[in-house]
């Protein structure tokens, strides 16, 4: 067999590791058609297949980690090893973000930042999936959800979230107004974790449904199906924000369920001293005042 293309392998492993061709794509400075195209080369070549595709992504198959597991570990040492000589450009900034907080907070506010740094080339990643620094040296700078504890990291605190019900004007219309003894006899949209509505009814009277109309795992799905009208959602009241300014749903309640995670901008040492993060953090602790003293 002839030598393996050393671009397809690292295609094939950042597709491996994201789950997702699409990120993936990016972060090799590829189209998702160039690197499909690569990767079924390379299932071509192998005479396997790699991946199993799926609406929701790509999984790898029993061929595809044995791979990953074969090839991995060489081409981090290879990235490694070329890292120094890979000159780092200041007016490149790439950030991860969780989707709900990219929608839900940090686009609608971004055109102001942009308008003020012409010259800086922002990539947003949108992704559920905590980054690596290590394994992705292309990323600057995360905005991530948690207790703020992360090893190798600086983690700058930005806002507390907080919990709330919230349903879309079209359900109000039908249904009128939920008071806290009715709530539990509503419509409800649960999630992952059913935790926080037992929680929320605890506290503030009522108790949680057997079942639910639907349950989501992502937080933006969970968002827009209240959007939609299909029940009441527990939202977090930082990435529904827009929604609600918007007036696409409305809160039904003035009490609020702290979270026990809060929102941090994150970053490795190697970004410490990048211009373009550190204009992009001082514009984001600026939102982050402002929206706390309005919020």
């Amino acid at each position: 067999m002839n030598r393996l293309p050393l671009h397809a392998l690292s295609g094939f492993a950042a597709a491996a590791r994201s789950s997702n061709l699409t990120r993936a794509a990016a972060a090799q400075h590829l189209t998702v058609s160039a690197l499909s195209h690569q990767i079924r080369g390379l299932e071509e070549r192998l005479g396997r297949r790699l991946f199993d595709r799926g609406p929701r992504g790509v999984r790898l198959t029993a061929d595809g980690e044995r791979l990953l597991a074969r090839i991995g570990p060489h081409l981090d040492a290879l990235a490694e090893a070329v890292r120094p000589a890979t000159a780092r450009r200041d007016d490149v900034l790439t950030i991860s973000v969780l989707p709900s907080l990219a929608s839900g907070w940090l686009v609608p506010r971004l055109g102001g930042f942009l308008a003020a740094h012409p010259q800086l080339q922002l990539s947003l990643l949108s992704s559920e999936r905590l980054v690596d620094f290590d394994r992705d040296p292309g990323v600057d700078a995360a905005l991530r959800m948690g207790p703020g504890r992360w090893p190798g990291v600086t983690a700058e605190h930005l806002l507390d979230e907080s919990l709330a019900p919230v349903a879309s004007p079209a359900l109000l219309a039908r249904h009128g107004m939920p008071t806290a003894a009715t709530l539990h006899q509503w419509p409800l949209l649960g999630e992952s974790d059913a935790t926080h509505w037992e929680v929320w009814f605890a506290r503030h009277g009522g108790h949680a449904p057997a079942r639910y109309v639907a349950s989501f795992d992502d937080l933006e799905s969970l968002h827009r199906a209240a959007v939609a009208g299909m029940g009441v959602a527990l939202a977090r009241m930082v990435r529904s924000r827009s929604l609600v300014e918007a007036g696409q749903l409305v809160v039904l309640s003035e009490q609020r369920l702290p979270s026990d995670f809060a929102h941090y901008l994150v970053y490795p040492p190697r970004s410490a001293d990048h211009r373009g993060l550190l204009a992009f953090r001082d514009w984001l602790h600026a939102q982050a005042r402002d929206d706390a003293a309005t919020g």
